[in-house]
């Protein structure tokens, strides 16, 4: 069987699909595992009791329930979700924000894949490219065009501190100059926070980014995933929440405690919400209607935020202490750097002394049970790698994601196995 050149491109063996491929094999026999590698957040107790309420609610209603499960909603989402989303911003930041402002994916993983397919690809007789500006960036993102050679990127500058963490920051003078010499630029997309590195772009940079991307006429989209005001996984004073009409941002309920229900949220001119709807009428039909439906009173009332700033935040930001002093303690008299970790649930950590590549790092470590993720993944976009060379910068093949949500024993455990076989591969 034969498929198209779309069919393959999706169907390759992309790093994506490796890792989730690899991510599910099963272990040598009789090893534990220290699962430290996917992006799951963590089960919070308290956050689940909200949503068991608000379902309770819901099936004490009526036929509400019935109704979420027996009916689509619009294409652009379930309108009554969306009109609390845009009257949340507009009371709450004073945005410019109107329903017709507001789309709902079936996550912001499909949103992205969407918008990537809008401003990247062929445009008639020219080519449009999506430039990321801070790489390493998201996995999830790299092999998501249609076409090829339609994602292309700024390295990260690099900032080190003496307590052993470095700080990726934007090189503004090669983002302007590549803007400068590609006009075929069609988007600017960021993370915010860095998925994989816990970097916060700070609201100057943004503020940059933002004025950069009007001053060339294309879009900034910011994914949001991590981000203010849900979940609000911040630990830094110099982020704030920030849209205009030449933002698009992408925002998420995975990660304030419904990952399963993929539920996406869309800010952006009512002429990208349009095109976001038609084509999810294609794709999808509709986008469903659970995650919405639980969500929507606690945007209403104020509570959604409420429990990412009294529950979510102080979780992580324990769990993000913690596993700092961890790696503080176990990696002792070796050569390391981990990321600040001013977001997300990921700490990136930096093995100068590393003889081998993260990848088969990766591979010994998954033989003691403990999974991670190579840092080869989350940089693409580079002239080098078409010509089948590394991506040049020096982090490219010695940094791991570790994801530290999990239990500490398991955090603890692995980071031991990890900083034991560093000093036995440096």
């Amino acid at each position: 069987m034969e498929f198209s050149d779309f069919g393959k491109k999706l169907t390759s063996r992309s790093g994506i699909l490796l890792l989730m491929d690899d991510l599910g094999k099963p272990l040598p026999p009789g090893v534990k595992p220290y699962p430290l590698g996917g992006g799951n957040p963590a089960r919070i107790d308290k956050v689940e009791k909200v949503y068991r309420e608000e379902m309770e609610k819901i099936l004490s209603s009526g036929e509400a329930f019935e109704n979420i499960l027996s009916h689509y909603d619009a294409p652009q989402g379930r309108m009554s979700f969306a009109r609390a989303i845009a009257s949340y911003f507009s009371k709450n930041f004073n945005w410019p924000v109107k329903i017709e402002n507001v789309a709902i994916s079936n996550g912001s993983q499909s949103a992205m894949f969407y918008l990537f397919n809008l401003f990247s690809g062929s445009f008639g007789d020219k080519k449009k490219t999506i430039l990321f500006p801070l790489m390493p960036e998201y996995v999830g993102y790299a092999d998501q065009g249609i076409e090829t050679n339609t994602f292309v990127s700024v390295p990260s500058k690099c900032e080190y501190f003496d307590d052993h963490s470095f700080k990726y920051t934007l090189d503004q003078d090669a983002v302007r100059e590549y803007l400068t010499n590609h006009e075929e630029v069609g988007a600017i997309c960021v993370t915010r926070p860095t998925n994989p590195s816990g970097n916060v772009l700070t609201d100057k940079e943004i503020k940059f980014l933002s004025d950069i991307a009007k001053e060339f006429n294309v879009p900034l989209i910011i994914d949001n995933a991590y981000g203010l005001p849900f979940p609000n996984i911040v630990f830094t004073d110099d982020a704030t929440p920030i849209w205009n009409e030449n933002i698009i941002l992408s925002m998420s309920l995975s990660k304030i405690g419904l990952p399963s229900l993929r539920t996406g949220i869309i800010l952006a001119r009512p002429e990208v919400v349009e095109a976001l709807s038609n084509i999810n009428a294609i794709a999808a039909l509709a986008s469903g209607s659970m995650g919405q439906a639980l969500a929507e009173d606690l945007i209403n009332s104020g509570k959604l935020v409420d429990m990412a700033n009294s529950y979510v935040k102080p979780f992580y930001d324990n769990k993000r202490k913690n596993i700092i002093n961890y790696i503080n303690e176990y990696f002792e008299g070796t050569k390391y750097h981990y990321h600040r970790i001013e977001g997300s649930i990921f700490c990136f950590l930096y093995l100068p002394d590393l003889k081998i590549s993260s990848i088969e790092f990766y591979k010994k470590l998954k033989e003691r049970g403990v999974i991670t993720v190579p840092g080869e993944y989350f940089f693409f976009g580079s002239e080098e790698q078409k010509a089948g060379k590394p991506y040049p910068h020096s982090h490219y093949d010695k940094c791991l994601r570790i994801n530290y949500s999990a239990p500490d024993d398991i955090v603890i455990e692995g980071i031991k196995i990890i900083a034991e076989l560093y000093k036995a591969w440096s």
